[in-house]
Parts: C-alpha cells; structure tokens; sequence
C-alpha cells in the first residue's frame, strides 16, 4: 500500500501528491427562477490548452479529490498497458459506467468467456441497472440486482482477464496491494503526473485513487494525443466509436461525443466530469455538492472557453426549470465560466 502513497518507485519527474485538505470550490452554476437566483452550485473547472497550460481555473484544481468513474479511461489504459487484448465495444465497455442495457450485460459476459470465467467470479457489488426505464423493466419482470446488472461490471470482467492473462491472482483481484491494482494505481500516476494522494474503496468494491482535478484533465489529454495504436489512442478511439458501449442509449455522455467529433469524455458520481479533444485541449470539472443537474451545462460551458463551437453544445445548456409546467428558468454557468452570462449584476434577464 505505500508504494501507492510514495515517490520513490517512480522518480523525480513526477509530482507529489495533491493536499488532502477542505477545497476552496467557487460558485460555477446559478439556479436561476423568474430572474432571481434561487440556488448556486459550487465546484471546480480547469481548461487546458494544447500544450497544457491552464487557459481556465476556478475553484480548486489542486487539492486531492476523488475522481469516481472519470478514472476509467485510466484503468482502461493501465489493462491494456498489461497485456488486455481487447478493442472496439469491448474495449469501450471496460472503461463504461454503463446504462445495464442488454448489449452491456452481453459484452461484459463475452468478456468473462474469453477469459474462461462466469458472472460468479465478478466481485463487484450487486445492483440494479443504471438506466431508469431499463431498471423499471428489470423489477417488473421480476429480476433480482446482479453483478452483471451493475454499472462497472464491464470493468471487473476486464480486470479479471487481465489477471488471468498475467497468472494473478483471481478472488483478490480488488486487494489495493494486487498485482492489477499497483499497476493500475502505477499508470493513474504516469497519466496524471502526480502521486497519488490517497487509496479508498470505490462504490463498485474497485481501489479508487485521489488525485487532483488537474490531474485528472492532464491525464484525459495524455490519453486523446498519444500517438495510434498506443493503449491511450485504442482506449480513445473504442470509446469514442462506441459510446453508447461506454455509457448508454440517451446518456449525455454518448450525446456529448456524437455532437463535438474527437471529443473523449466520461462522467463520475458526485458531479465530476473530463473531456479532452485530440489536440490536447482538456476540461475536468467537479460539481461540489455533487448535483448532475449542473455537471453537464458547466461540462458543456467549460468545452466552449476550450475552443469547442457553442452551437455543437446547444442541446447540452441544462434542463428547463418549470413553474406550472411552464419554463420559468433555468441553470446558467456563472459569469467566471460563462462571461455571457447574465445575472442581476448585469443588464438584461435569462429568458
């Protein structure tokens, strides 16, 4: 477990672990009513330029968070770094938080086969699929949580044949002291640049890695700029020709990298969210309370102060707040993210 903590396996170029402290988030997202602002959503957004600058920083991008499912691009590369022979869906499901759709149970079983292995052998939590019409369905026919169901199934299937295929250990495959987990947690610091600043257990039973949310959107543009047929540039092209594979039909993730081409990007509970573009340009953004109801317009205000063409992101501007049944207002990113923005500071209203 220390060397997951320390510098010295991997030398001086990279960073020390970000600082385990309270972050000092800033305002990012206003709930704004009839003109008024009713709610602010506080976070962090950092934008990256080409040669990985920070063009953009609000809040804190340097204190140690927890990226939740953003990392599975990460984890994804470090299998493949590995010896994981996957490609194409596959490949995309190993990094999906996934909808629980028949194609993602289908691909994480075909998986489990070609490692010789069956659900059983899965040792992630039981739940119920992620999609809410897929899950009504799913209690309406009267079935039970499963493993497979839940939404990093297609992870631990490719984390158990990577185990396999290396001669590890299969039943302690989520042990942080494996083989698997202290390459994976070797490759979260090559790709971040950091150490790591803290290991915990993730709500799927994986290790779960802080790092900071500039490390997080370094590692995203590490990923889209590696040159072809690298681990980085597969993981990145089977995401992005599979992105309902990677996420699910209707999920704003699959939407975001049909409407902007080359973009990778992948959520995480707890309102986190990473893009990179394959000139390197990247955002991260964490939501602090969590809330999805603001990760996605601030994701999509963050890809415009990133060079991305607004009207690509029209769609992705957050759900209409309704009064009556009428649309009465709606999130807006703050001024700092947003200069457009308007609020009661300024002229004009939010209609």
């Amino acid at each position: 477990m220390s060397r997951l903590n320390t510098l010295a396996d991997f030398g001086s170029s990279l960073a020390e672990a970000p600082s385990i402290r309270e972050p000092l988030h800033a305002p990012v997202a206003h709930l704004v009513r009839g003109d008024v602002i009713e709610g602010v959503h506080y976070g962090s957004v950092v934008v990256l330029a080409p040669d990985g600058s920070v063009e953009l920083q609000i809040g804190d991008i340097e204190a140690a968070f927890y990226p939740r499912s953003a990392l599975k691009p990460v984890q994804a590369v470090a299998m493949v770094r590995a010896g994981l022979p996957l490609d194409g869906d596959l490949l995309a499901l190993t990094a999906a938080s996934h909808s629980g759709e028949e194609r993602h149970l289908a691909g994480t079983r075909r998986i489990l086969e070609l490692a010789g292995l069956a659900e059983d052998d899965l040792r992630n939590v039981t739940d119920l699929p992620f999609d809410p019409v897929v899950r009504e369905d799913w209690i309406r026919t009267g079935r039970l949580p499963s493993r497979l169901a839940q939404n990093c199934s297609g992870k631990h299937a490719a984390m158990l044949y990577t185990a396999r295929l290396n001669g590890w250990s299969l039943d302690d495959y989520l042990d942080p002291a494996h083989p698997l987990q202290q390459a994976i947690a070797e490759i979260v610091e090559d790709l971040t640049g950091q150490a790591i600043a803290k290991v915990t257990v993730d709500g799927c039973g994986a290790p779960l890695f802080s790092v900071s949310l500039h490390g997080l959107a370094r590692a995203a543009a590490r990923i889209t700029t590696a040159p072809p047929g690298t681990p980085e540039a597969r993981v990145a092209e089977a995401m992005r020709a599979h992105a309902e594979m990677a996420s699910g039909s209707g999920r704003d993730v699959a939407a975001l990298m049909r409407a902007v081409p080359g973009l990778l990007t992948k959520d995480g509970f707890e309102g986190v969210q990473v893009a990179a573009l394959p000139d390197g340009r990247a955002v991260a953004v964490k939501i602090a309370d969590g809330a999805d109801r603001a990760r996605v317009p601030v994701t999509a205000a963050a890809l415009v102060r990133c060079g991305v063409d607004p009207a690509a992101l029209a769609e992705f501007g957050g759900a209409p707040l309704l009064g009556g049944g009428a649309v009465v207002g709606s999130i807006r990113p703050t001024r700092a993210l947003d200069p457009l923005t308007q609020t009661q500071e300024s002229p004009g209203t939010y209609a």
